[in-house]
């Protein structure tokens, strides 16, 4: 085993003399800040209690242990492992005595070298050929892969080649030494990321040490390397790129950035749109000129950081590392209320609770920070909707939230589980199978497609529609896009507003309208006439997609249906100990209606038949679910109230091909060791129906 391997085991198993006796455990130990790449860790708060740089300098080791290379080349990486991540390391009194005495705290690769360097020099005064080359393997480290990901230009690697200028080393020598080294740094954090960069990593080496230096990249080229992780998740960069291009001169927009180092900027704007990161990358370019210092100039400044912009953007939820999805849509907004004219003269958009921020420190002339800045009052509330997230507070932190910034609630109607939200919604396909023998023609829209379930069912059974998924949100359509292009689908997505759909597509040019539980979420968010859970919302809906059907057109509804009669009585008894507790919390928190119960026994109420039902709809979703769910309103119609409504918007010539009415499958499976639902004399009764199908028709066709 390795000697400094040895050395880090003895020091977990408590013998701590070892940190006196070599500065580098020391300097790595003692380190009181967390500087860690928040792009490779699952949860924010594990930190606390961890030393992750220590934990990755060993995971380099024991690597490099493994690996079958010559004795020299071992020995020399080790010492290299050893002390390529000290300037990470250090107590905050450290830290500030060696950053007042030269040393690059924020470049790590830099700082190291030159701590390793300092050593040297307070021992022996002057560094030997075999300590200059582990200072510049120090120096150098992690330089290939960061330039993989386009974070850094080749050049910065040359100094290697001066070791064989000099003759420390040959050209073979080389290539031997920085396999491994980069397979230690890479593998360690990830196995999987070294065996993707691999073969890319052997071919930039075997250049390195030929002395030949690759041309530089396009504007492109560079961008395209940046938004790897992106693209990977499905993101459409050449459709994306080109719109870009026709809408600002790129080459006058990024002046500068061909120059830059870039730092964690992946980590910090992986989740945002091509377009938004091309604009903050303009914004940090060029910022509002106030004062000859504040123009970034690349003979000035040679590293651009978004370091402060990624520690700020993530949070830990149920102990996982999130998304700031909040912080995300704000800074969106802001974003897309900046043109790209404003961008260039770093004017973004006014607003009192929000700007970007470049920073630059006098210790570090080279490097400059950007992030966002959020006022204290959209922090305090932002800290409030994520203390809220299961509360019925939510909602309202959410539209404070929204007023603040001017957001549309239609728009935004989901945040912390929104992703779980939408394989919820893909979960339930088989229950929307009954839809697709009720499609008739080959222009088909899904209103609300959610996961893309629906479209996906679609495109499987029935090979010669055309389906088309419009949704209001563009999250939902942002996530739906990548998906197509992910798994190569043909159906397509748009952005639109059900209520509207005339100025999407063309009057009487669609052969199918479908509605699969999206009309109660229109009927409950919607506002109508200054109020939501309004029935306008459900008729405006109706006639929106009527209007857009040609001669023989279908509107398919499924969707959550009341029973009858209204006036019905039933007793729930709970089988869990918060079952009531669960109801007079809900009863308090529903929006839709009041909701009457009277109790008979510590766990049994008597409840209007549709009450109970719209509660036991909230109460099979579970806590997770329950700040959205008080929001809804299931079922706001009776079959026959339901039958009436589309005589009366559609008119008498609309057709009702099919009207039926069922108990969705499931409900009694997750109830049944939860209730038991009675009769009014005690009587076990099944759960009545909780969904309609109905199927109308457009006369005309020939």
């Amino acid at each position: 085993m390795l000697q400094a391997l040895n050395i880090i085991t003895a020091f977990r198993q408590g013998d701590e003399s070892a940190a006196g006796t070599h500065p580098w455990l020391m300097k790595l130990i003692s380190a009181e800040e967390r500087i860690v790449n928040l792009e490779r860790i699952t949860s924010i708060g594990q930190l606390a209690h961890a030393n992750p740089v220590l934990d990755y300098v060993e995971r380099t080791l024991k690597i490099l242990d493994s690996l079958h290379v010559s004795y020299w080349i071992k020995e020399l990486l080790e010492e290299v492992l050893v002390w390529a991540e000290t300037a990470k390391g250090g107590t905050m009194r450290d830290r500030l005595r060696w950053q007042q005495s030269g040393i690059h705290l924020f470049l790590h690769n830099i700082g190291s070298a030159q701590l390793y360097e300092r050593h040297i020099r307070q021992d022996r005064g002057t560094l030997s050929p075999h300590e200059e080359m582990v200072h510049t393997l120090i120096l150098t480290h992690g330089l290939l892969g960061q330039h993989i990901r386009g974070e850094v230009a080749f050049e910065e690697n040359l100094p290697l080649v001066k070791l064989m200028e000099a003759g420390r080393l040959t050209e073979d020598e080389l290539i031997r030494l920085l396999i491994p080294l980069n397979h230690c740094i890479i593998a360690a954090v990830s196995e999987e990321l070294w065996h993707s960069v691999e073969e890319e990593i052997k071919q930039l080496i075997r250049k390195l040490a030929q002395g030949s230096v690759p041309d530089r990249w396009t504007y492109e080229e560079r961008l395209r390397r940046l938004r790897t992780a992106s693209i990977a998740r499905g993101e459409d960069f050449d459709r994306q790129f080109q719109e870009i291009r026709e809408l600002t001169d790129l080459p006058a927009a990024l002046h500068g950035f061909q120059d830059m180092t870039l730092w964690y900027v992946e980590a910090a704007l992986q989740d945002f749109s091509l377009e938004e990161f091309v604009k903050v990358l303009v914004l940090a370019l060029h910022p509002e000129k106030q004062s000859p210092e504040d123009q970034l100039s690349s003979d000035s400044v040679s590293h651009l950081s978004f370091e402060p912009l990624m520690n700020d953007m993530y949070y830990d939820y149920k102990g996982v590392k999130k998304l700031n999805v909040y912080k995300k849509r704000m800074i969106e907004q802001y974003l897309r209320q900046t043109d790209w004219e404003a961008c260039l003269h770093g004017q973004a958009s006014a607003n009192p609770h929000l700007r970007h921020r470049i920073e630059r420190k006098p210790e570090l002339p080279d490097t400059v920070f950007f992030t966002f800045e959020f006022s204290q009052a959209a922090e305090k509330l932002i800290e409030f909707c994520i203390e809220a997230e299961k509360s019925p507070l939510y909602e309202k932190a959410v539209l404070l939230l929204f007023d603040l910034f001017g957001l549309r609630r239609d728009a935004y109607d989901r945040f912390h589980n929104e992703e779980s939200y939408l394989n919820d919604m893909n979960s339930t396909g088989d229950y929307k199978k009954v839809i697709l023998d009720y499609i008739t023609g080959t222009a088909v829209l899904d209103i609300g497609p959610g996961g893309g379930v629906l479209l996906d069912l679609i495109e499987e059974r029935l090979p010669h529609a055309r389906p088309v998924g419009i949704d209001i949100s563009s999250n939902v359509i942002e996530a739906l896009e990548k998906r197509k292009r992910l798994e190569h689908k043909a159906w397509e997505v748009l952005k639109g507003d059900a209520l509207n759909l005339r100025d999407y597509v063309k009057p009487g040019s669609v052969d199918t309208v479908i509605f699969s539980s999206i009309l109660h979420e229109l009927y409950s968010y919607i506002e109508t006439d200054g109020s939501r859970f309004n029935t306008a919302t459900v008729e405006a809906a109706l006639l929106s997609a009527y209007e857009v059907l040609a001669p023989g057109g279908r509107i398919i509804i499924r969707d959550g249906i009341m029973t009858e009669p209204e006036d019905t009585w039933r007793r729930i008894r709970f089988l869990e100990a918060d079952g009531m507790e669960w109801l007079n919390r809900y009863a308090s928190d529903f929006k839709g209606r009041v909701i009457s119960y009277e109790q008979l026994a510590e766990q049994e109420v008597r409840m209007p038949v549709n009450d109970a039902m719209e509660f036991l709809y909230t109460y099979t979703w579970g806590a997770e679910a329950y700040v959205h769910e008080v929001q809804e309103q299931f079922g706001y119609f009776t079959p026959a109230q339901y039958a009436e409504c589309i005589r009366r918007t559609l008119g008498p010539e609309a057709l009702i091909r099919v009207q039926q009415h069922y108990l969705q499958e499931g409900y009694a499976e997750a109830l049944a060791e939860r209730i038991e639902f009675m009769d009014e004399d005690g009587k076990a009764v099944t759960l009545p129906d909780s969904t309609c199908l109905y199927v109308i028709e457009k006369p005309g066709r020939p």
